[in-house]
């Protein structure tokens, strides 16, 4: 009895799944892009970087092969359940400077909508965001000492390098295209992905203590580099100017939130929205979850601190299905113009969960 009940509850599953894929494929389906640095760095370990060549080419793509539109405007279309087909909008992430001075103008060239979600406790600052800087420290070519110990709130957290303790090069450029969650143990960029992890869900004031105590181990202190700075405030507005253009929240400090306590995820959140709201005198309604993490409470408050929507990283159309506080969106990597079209294509058609 249990054995066929058991084997009712898949066949049931398997069924729903057939279903809802049968569904998507008759249905209206929008996208978001997600993207975060338009740029050509030495080493891009979390492929955040498209170049502006590419990224030129995929804008000229998405005006032949779809329907670009605002966040919003998808987002209001999603609720009413009158998704126009092939509609795709574009974000960014984290509020780099790049995104203005290189991205904004191939935008508004194609006349493409874009939101860009900024992490305002960065606003202004001249240093670089903790994991630029971490990065900096730990992927240089160099020689690093054996162990790494940090000392956070009382916890002992330590790495031993091993092989690790050298990176050449050599190392460097065999590290360019590999992803680094899927980085061998043992190298430098595994080494790196691992602190990265670690430190990623500290509240923000442990994160900068981290930071100095990796300084202090590397024997050297973070510079802070020009490519990687964030916005200005007169630049936030500037980005924010023009009709194509919106900006949405993305926390203050770009914590882990599913990592933290209900009331520090929801001051973050409201907090952002308030920071943006004074320095550009209209109202931010768009949001997305730093680092794609999130919980169901999380949804819960961002719709409690006034947005009417947020934006994950889970890859996925968005549908009648989808949740206003969830919205799925695709990572867009350093594709010509050419991949790019058959990336767009392949999701509209893909048969996803």
């Amino acid at each position: 009895m249990a054995i066929s009940l058991i084997n009712n509850d898949r066949l049931r599953k398997a069924a729903s799944k057939v279903a809802r894929q049968a569904a998507m494929k008759v249905m209206p389906k929008g996208l978001i892009l997600m993207y975060h640095r338009i740029g050509e760095p030495a080493l891009d370990p979390w492929s955040l970087h498209v170049s502006p060549k590419n990224f030129q080419e995929q804008m000229e793509v998405l005006q032949k092969i779809a329907k670009p539109t605002s966040l919003r405007e998808l987002a209001q279309s999603h609720k009413s359940g009158k998704i126009c087909d092939r509609a795709v909008a574009v974000t960014f992430d984290d509020g780099y400077a790049d995104n203005l001075y290189k991205g904004k103008p191939i935008l508004e060239r194609y006349n493409i909508p874009a939101t860009f979600f900024i992490a305002t406790g960065h606003i202004g600052k001249t240093i670089n965001f903790w994991w630029d800087g971490l990065q900096q420290l730990l992927l240089q070519p160099g020689r690093l000492p054996e162990k790494l110990t940090i000392n956070i709130d009382g916890k002992s957290y330590t790495w031993d390098l091993g092989t690790a303790v050298d990176y050449t090069e050599s190392d460097l450029q065999q590290d360019k295209g590999v992803k680094v969650a899927e980085s061998q143990a043992g190298t430098r960029l595994n080494f790196y992905y691992l602190v990265w992890k670690t430190v990623r869900v500290f509240p923000e004031a442990d994160i900068l203590e981290a930071m100095q105590q990796i300084q202090a181990w590397v024997g050297r202190e973070v510079l802070a580099t020009p490519e990687d700075r964030s916005l200005q405030p007169d630049e936030i507005l500037t980005l924010g100017s023009g009709e194509l253009s919106e900006i949405g929240a993305h926390t203050v400090n770009h914590p882990s939130l599913a990592e933290h306590p209900s009331a520090y995820q929801l001051k973050e959140i409201q907090q952002s929205k308030a920071d943006l709201e004074k320095l550009l005198n209209r109202p931010v309604t768009t949001f997305a979850y730093p680092y794609g993490s999130f919980v169901d409470e999380t949804m819960t408050l961002a719709e409690k601190a006034g947005l009417e929507c947020a934006c994950s990283t889970v890859e996925n159309v968005v549908w009648f299905r989808s949740q206003t506080y969830r919205l799925p969106r695709f990572h867009v990597h350093d594709w010509n113009g050419e991949e790019f079209a058959a990336e767009i294509d392949k999701w509209f058609k893909g048969q996803l969960d």
